[in-house]
């Protein structure tokens, strides 16, 4: 089982996760040295007992910070503004902007993201017998319900990223989303504005970094 006394950062995760990206990315973004620790979900590695021992649920991420356990992308995201506050922030400073930026953010992460996560496309598949065709209509149809309404959300906040010209918790949900997208053949022509944003933002070095090609577990 891990040491919860240790000190330091480990970032327990998938490379392929988006859940785990998006922690990769705030934690690049705001220059914070972390080790990973890699959990296969493809071998049911966070099923396992030590796994399970650091977090009940069986997903990924977890990060363990000096001590402190962490789980739920959007809760450690939050939570490095919070702790660290002196580096690059991801929520801005007036109460509405920091509403809407967490909307958008949510409306990736906790809208889209859940439907079409590695656990319920196998459940589509083990449990109720849905062929690979069947399988992909599913992923699509969220993904681009959820797209097109985003699209138009961010149609009046925009700037280099999604809101301004700013890097903020949407952008760092937005990327492994379309990344997604984009590994499962969805056409992105009908969202040019999350596509150049995308585009941008593989461009930054922090982001860049936290891609899946670029992790230790990547196969």
């Amino acid at each position: 089982m891990t040491d919860l006394t240790n000190v330091g950062r480990t970032l327990f995760g998938y490379f392929r996760s988006s859940a785990a990206y998006r922690v990769r990315i705030a934690l690049n973004h705001k220059g914070l040295a972390y080790r990973q620790q890699p959990v296969s979900l493809v071998r049911g590695e966070q099923r396992s007992e030590d796994y399970l021992a650091l977090n009940p649920q069986g997903l990924v991420p977890a990060l363990l910070d000096n001590g402190v356990l962490l789980t739920q992308s959007l809760a450690i995201c939050e939570y490095l503004d919070e702790a660290y506050p002196h580096t690059a922030a991801l929520l801005p400073t007036a109460a509405a902007m920091r509403a809407r930026v967490r909307a958008a953010a949510q409306s990736i992460a906790c809208d889209i993201h859940p439907l079409n996560n590695l656990r319920v496309l196998n459940y589509l598949k083990n449990e109720l017998q849905q062929p690979e065709e069947a399988r992909n209509a599913w992923y699509r149809h969220w993904l681009q319900e959820g797209f097109a309404a985003l699209e138009l959300q961010l149609a009046d906040s925009a700037g280099q990223y999604c809101f301004g010209d700013d890097i903020t918790l949407a952008d760092v949900c937005l990327l492994p989303q379309v990344f997604n997208a984009r590994r499962f053949n969805v056409e992105m022509a009908p969202y040019p504005l999350l596509a150049a944003i995308a585009d941008r933002l593989e461009l930054l070095p922090a982001f860049a970094a936290a891609h899946p090609a670029q992790q230790p577990d990547a196969v």
